[in-house]
């Protein structure tokens, strides 16, 4: 009598162990993925920063680079979702870090590229959470190199 009560006891007590072990190996999957995307994002600041130090200024190529594109490319990331050349910022600084209005007409102030990206959000994709994060600036600092002039010959060197 007692065995007929409890007959659809392991199917309930499955369906509540089975739905928070799938929560929890769900969340560790999103959590891998929101890892590998902070870490994609540093590396293409720091991409987009070794481009800025070298090409021109304002070259398009440099936010193309920076979402991992080839030089020229255009359209968004593969790597990381939503992040198109429009979210990538260069900066160019003078010598106390202070940013240089028109980078072109003061070529000799430039002493450091900064680029940036900005406004990216990142949708998680756990079930039943519904949940989109706008991820913090990643700002990458380098010194400028030669920004594309050569020191022997005339004008600016391509991407």
């Amino acid at each position: 009598m007692t065995r007929r009560r409890q007959a659809g006891t392991t199917t309930v007590e499955f369906a509540i162990i089975g739905l928070l072990a799938m929560t929890v190996i769900l969340s560790l999957i999103e959590f891998s993925r929101l890892v590998f995307t902070l870490n994609a994002l540093n590396e293409a600041t720091r991409r987009g920063a070794r481009m800025a130090a070298v090409c021109p200024i304002n070259d398009p190529a440099i936010a193309q680079v920076a979402v991992f594109n080839a030089p020229g490319g255009g359209g968004a990331s593969a790597i990381v979702s939503g992040l198109t050349p429009d979210k990538v910022a260069v900066d160019y600084l003078n010598q106390t870090g202070g940013t240089i209005g028109s980078p072109g007409a003061s070529f000799t102030q430039i002493r450091y590229v900064r680029v940036r990206i900005t406004n990216l959000q990142h949708t998680l994709l756990i079930p039943l959470y519904n949940l989109t994060l706008t991820l913090p600036q990643y700002p990458a600092t380098l010194p400028r190199e030669s920004l594309g002039i050569p020191r022997i010959g005339a004008g600016p060197l391509p991407c």
